[in-house]
């Protein structure tokens, strides 16, 4: 109780000594005023007052009330005349357009850990060689082969890409009214590209791997003379004159682009100006992270790969959900010019594939420095299906698939109980305060134009963004210097070659994202839904893991889900979208119920 009163009493001498100060200020400006001018001199020194008291509010919202009135006062005078003008200024410059194409930041992030960069070009990898792969009679059979199956089958000339292409448009336009994953068919530009790929094979030309393979883009990449809507009912009409470096790549491979494919709106989660991504395994619901489209449709054999992005778990969410292998590069691994900007030290572009082998290929090919994209370089890789895996020590994590641990165990690799330790413990908020305000820089004129009204969730962007409006850039920085002491520790403690573990946990998709460290999802089997609504329902709940590697050893990783996949099938399995089983069907509307949408980008 004495405690109680001993702080009551505290609390009003502080009160009673500003209420005295106000007054002394009040009666000094009275005095000092002269006779004429007293009342005129008073009420502005009460303005004053009040004034100040309004900003200290403003002050609280950025953690910073602890100035005197008179500094305060101060402040805003000099952030009226100096900082304003600036600021303006800068934004003329640069921020007239939304997306973030143009005008990156110098403030460049690089996740390497040695200090040393690359020397040269970096080393291609191997391509290991198929035979006795015939051409399959049936086109499901033919849509459900790999990259390395599908490049013999065109090599060998048993198919041609025209006939190849012919099957995905096909595909794209079947299951495009059930998944909601295609945003745009690129048929013109796919059989033009086909056709390109059959004549250098006519006259004994072979790019590579990729050569006549029909794939998609996440639709937040620039193709010339196509919509690139980023998913916004705002932007649904935009096109975008220029060609995304990543684009130029596959293209200068001989693949054939087919679809732009689903993103969340502005790259966040599921929804999009034309409705909600579904999962192929299970059409009731949705696919969550806002590479929507490229997991789905490859999936579900629309496009044998798909290229898309990850800034905080959207490469991630939707590969496990829909049952896909991915891999989210290193940072930097990948150029990013013509790709829509959430954070230039976050954003990062990855394949979504049937199998580690061909993200192994696709990689090799988009990777390399991107002249326009500072962040990029040449990144040195060793070849990943050259690893000697036995020689590797690799840590499996208490969420890990144990399946996935005992077969490479059984392959001679050395397996052992890890826990990634780190004392950060805001790690979730690091992530979220340097991604949105990142973002606001990216789309400023969306939000002052009022553009953010017409956003398809309301608790999403509009709602981060202007929250993001009021960080101040002393905590931004701050964010900064505390990502780099989580840096330093989870370099000291990475104590084994990888690790296994949960690809969906949200603090460790947040950790991942922030160090830039690469992580491959592999699939590792079905469980039965929840609620079936039939007992024969083919519906699954797909289940995957994630295999972990230091930044700029993304190798190691695509090694070890290599081995698994040669000794496991989970990944060949097909979805149920032709057939869901008897007496089971999709009500309108789902029943299913879904919590608020949560960060997946």
């Amino acid at each position: 109780m004495s405690l109680y009163r001993d702080d009551f009493v505290h609390t009003y001498k502080i009160f009673w000594e500003v209420l005295c100060q106000k007054v002394r200020v009040y009666s000094q400006a009275v005095m000092c005023s002269g006779k004429h001018n007293h009342k005129d001199s008073a009420e502005r020194s009460l303005g004053k007052i009040r004034g100040a008291s309004q900003l200290r509010h403003a002050f609280k919202l950025l953690d910073a009330d602890f100035f005197n009135d008179s500094k305060i006062l101060e402040i805003a005078k000099g952030a009226k005349e100096l900082n304003i003008p600036i600021y303006r200024a800068n934004r003329k410059l640069v921020a007239r357009e939304n997306g973030g194409l143009h005008d990156p930041s110098v403030l460049i992030f690089n996740p390497e850990w040695t200090g040393k960069e690359a020397q040269g070009a970096p080393k291609r990898f191997s391509c290991p060689t198929l035979s006795d792969i015939q051409k399959p009679e049936r086109d499901e059979d033919i849509a459900f082969m790999n990259v390395l199956e599908l490049g013999h089958l065109i090599k060998t000339k048993q198919i041609t890409s025209q006939e190849l292409t012919r099957i995905f448009l096909h595909r794209l336009k079947r299951y495009n009214h059930v998944l909601e994953s295609v945003v745009s068919v690129t048929e013109e530009l796919a059989y033009d590209q086909a056709k390109r790929a059959d004549e250098l094979l006519g006259q004994g030309i072979f790019l590579g791997p990729l050569h006549g393979i029909p794939y998609g883009l996440k639709d937040i990449i620039a193709v010339p003379g196509y919509k690139t809507t980023w998913g916004s009912e705002t932007f649904k009409d935009q096109v975008l004159n220029m060609e995304a470096w990543v684009y130029k790549r596959l293209k200068s491979a001989g693949a054939v682009l087919v679809g732009k494919l689903v993103t969340g709106s502005l790259a966040y989660d599921d929804i999009w100006f034309g409705g909600r991504t579904r999962n192929p395994w299970n059409i009731e619901e949705f696919t969550t992270g806002s590479s929507a489209g490229p997991a789905a449709c490859t999936s579900a054999g629309m496009v044998p790969f798909a290229i898309g992005s990850e800034t905080a778990g959207s490469m991630t969410y939707p590969a496990a959900r829909c049952g896909v292998t991915a891999l989210r590069p290193t940072f930097g691994t990948v150029g990013r010019t013509g790709v829509m900007s959430i954070s230039e030290s976050l954003d990062k572009l990855g394949p979504f594939c049937r199998t580690a082998a061909d993200c192994a290929f696709i990689l090799d090919v988009i990777r390399g420095q991107d002249p326009d994209d500072l962040s990029s370089r040449d990144i040195s890789l060793h070849d990943p299906f050259s690893v000697d895996i036995t020689k590797l020590t690799v840590g499996y994590l208490e969420d890990a698939e144990m399946e996935v641990v005992q077969v490479l165990q059984s392959m001679g690799v050395n397996v052992v109980p890890f826990k990634l330790n780190y004392t950060v413990d805001s790690v979730q908020g690091i992530l979220n305060l340097t991604m949105d305000v990142d973002m606001l820089a990216h789309f400023d004129e969306w939000q002052r134009s009022g553009k953010d009204d017409a956003y398809e969730a309301q608790d999403q962007w509009p709602l981060e963004l202007r929250r993001a409006r009021i960080v101040p850039a002393v905590d931004y920085l701050q964010a900064q210097r505390a990502r780099g002491k989580l840096i330093q520790e989870v370099r000291k403690n990475f104590m084994v070659d990888a690790f296994i573990g949960n690809a969906t946990d949200w603090e460790r998709v947040c950790m991942g994202n922030l160090v830039g460290m690469p992580v491959i999802v592999v699939p590792t089997g079905f469980k039965s839904i929840s609620d079936p609504p039939s007992a024969n329902s083919r519906r699954r709940t797909t289940i995957t893991t994630g295999i972990y590697a230091p930044p700029q050893h993304d190798h190691i990783a695509l090694a070890l889900a290599l081995a698994y996949q040669s000794v496991t099938d989970h990944h060949k399995q097909r979805p149920p979208i032709d057939d869901l089983g008897p007496d089971d069907f999709i009500p309108n509307p789902p029943r299913v119920m879904y919590p608020p949408r949560q960060l997946r980008l």
